[in-house]
């Protein structure tokens, strides 16, 4: 999955992370909840990646997961070539810096005892050790950088609208100028008017600090705005990724299709010729998954194969991967079809 071209922030290799299930007056382990099963991908520097998919997929565990806010299950995490998968809490302590996350409800992430200065000044106190002045300097600064009047620095976070609070936590984000941000559905909690701002002012603010994200949304008409590239979740595992414009264009996967078939087309024309795709049936649960591939149960192009064997997620065409048994099939078929060709040329020059 690596770019010659560019050298990745971030790589994710097979995470795994399950949450156990206990029962039984003695609580024994009676299973797990797979929540993030085998998820691969590369975050590049100064690029977004949208991480896209329905409620309940395991988006928001896989992006809380990669900055270790858990411990996770299994599967190998490095940022900036340090490998933090299986680091202790602890020792994470000197990285964190490095990476940082706003989140999803800026009501319940801000301490509402706390003035703004408080907030944004809060990681300043725990990993700097610049002086009272600097560090009010600090947060006027990043105030400017927001868009949020310093005057406003005393005030406590219920005196904010919703978009104002949410850019307080993408100032407290930035205190301690980190290279990667995760951030975890930051407009859905928004009015749609301000949605736009917010996403407009993380563009900003990524040129002018050189920020590279993990953009975690169900919103594909945002992700498509911001993202470079785009990586669809279905029930803990990675479908598919894909540049931005052919995921769009000519998505591979059924799931993304039927995904892409829900997004409101404003053109009358044009939504009148596009033909919406249905999913029949539920999600299954992530504590007992089907057997295959995890799509199989809801899948309208589903074969006997995909009911048996889980698919393989590997490369279809240059910078798309897929996890499907079409795909997988055409692979096979053009690979076998090659040696054979390879064997018919062998056999002739040895004849002659």
């Amino acid at each position: 999955m690596l770019d010659a071209a560019r050298k990745p922030l971030v790589s994710v290799r097979d995470l795994k992370m399950h949450f156990p299930i206990y029962a039984g007056l003695f609580r024994r382990r009676v299973g797990e909840v797979k929540a993030v099963d085998g998820v691969s991908f590369d975050v590049f520097e100064g690029e977004t990646l949208g991480l896209v998919g329905e409620s309940g997929c395991g988006k928001s565990t896989c992006g809380r997961a990669v900055l270790r806010l858990y411990d996770i299950t299994d599967g190998s995490i490095t940022i900036e070539g340090r490998e933090i998968g299986q680091t202790p809490q602890p020792d994470l302590r000197p990285m964190r810096p490095t990476m940082q996350m706003v989140f999803q409800d800026p009501q319940a992430s801000l301490n509402p005892r706390m003035t703004v200065e408080d907030i944004i000044k809060e990681p300043l106190d725990e990993h700097t050790t610049l002086t009272d002045a600097e560090k009010r300097e600090k947060v006027g600064e990043l105030m400017d950088a927001v868009g949020l009047n310093r005057k406003f620095a005393k005030r406590y976070p219920h005196a904010f609208s919703g978009g104002q609070r949410q850019r307080i936590g993408i100032a407290r984000a930035l205190a301690l100028n980190p290279k990667f941000i995760v951030c975890d559905e930051p407009i859905a909690a928004l009015d749609v008017s301000i949605q736009a701002q917010v996403v407009n002012l993380l563009e900003d603010l990524q040129e002018q600090f050189g920020l590279t994200y993990l953009f975690i949304s169900h919103d594909l008409s945002m992700v498509r705005h911001i993202a470079t590239r785009v990586a669809v979740m279905y029930l803990g595992k990675v479908v598919e990724l894909a540049p931005r414009e052919g995921l769009y264009a000519d998505p591979l996967h059924p799931y993304t299709n039927a995904l892409l078939s829900a997004v409101p087309e404003p053109d009358p024309s044009l939504a009148r010729k596009s033909e919406r795709i249905i999913l029949q049936g539920d999600v299954p649960s992530p504590s007992n998954p089907p057997k295959g591939c995890n799509f199989c149960t809801r899948c309208p192009s589903v074969m006997d194969i995909c009911k048996e064997v889980e698919p393989d997620y590997r490369e279809v065409k240059p910078g798309r991967f897929v996890a499907c048994h079409l795909f997988n099939e055409i692979n096979d078929t053009a690979s076998q079809m090659a040696g054979t060709e390879d064997k018919k040329s062998t056999n002739k020059e040895k004849t002659l």
